[in-house]
């Protein structure tokens, strides 16, 4: 299970006109913002990456304004575990569970659980979290993932989990992102 202490969150490349054209994408953008909002408050750090902003373009704007604060690691290689300065920031962040969201669920999103598994990570990808310009596509990415061993998720399901009680003082904050 999750736990708030040893998690960290990975957006990967929710950019630009392909931010606009995969499969459902308002539905994946609103279940991102709400998980990324719930990690504000859980104090669980985001680590942002972008694939070649220059021609895919900034990340979404509906997605941007809540990583306020927060710098995108720009990268040219489909699996982030390749670029040095993202796997320095998520080494520095010294937890072992990684939460991944974004696009394309089976090209960055995929390449990029893996190679984090790889280095021993314990992976999590919440399927509302993630899309691809087809659903196909999509669950060819989620069925290799889960092949893999990476655990697949939901929004919802991984808040829950990092949240553990609703005695917990982010309960109330966290429970109305998700209404």
């Amino acid at each position: 299970m999750l736990n708030k202490h040893q998690s960290t969150f990975v957006l990967v490349d929710v950019q630009g006109r392909l931010a606009e054209i995969v499969h459902e994408s308002s539905r994946m953008e609103q279940n991102l913002v709400k998980l990324i909002r719930a990690l504000k408050i859980l104090d669980v750090p985001i680590v942002w990456l972008e694939q070649y902003p220059e021609g895919l373009g900034p990340t979404s704007p509906a997605v941007a304004v809540h990583l306020n604060g927060l710098e995108p690691i720009k990268k040219m290689t489909f699996n982030g575990c390749y670029n040095p300065e993202f796997m320095k920031k998520t080494e520095d962040q010294g937890r072992q569970q990684i939460i991944v969201g974004g696009i394309e669920a089976h090209v960055c999103v995929c390449q990029t659980s893996l190679g984090l598994k790889k280095a021993g990570y314990e992976v999590h990808v919440p399927v509302d979290a993630v899309s691809s310009r087809t659903p196909e596509n999509k669950n060819i990415g989620l069925e290799r993932m889960k092949n893999a061993g990476i655990i697949i998720t939901g929004v919802e399901t991984a808040v829950f989990e990092l949240l553990e009680t609703a005695e917990s003082r982010e309960f109330k904050k966290v429970i109305q992102l998700l209404k």
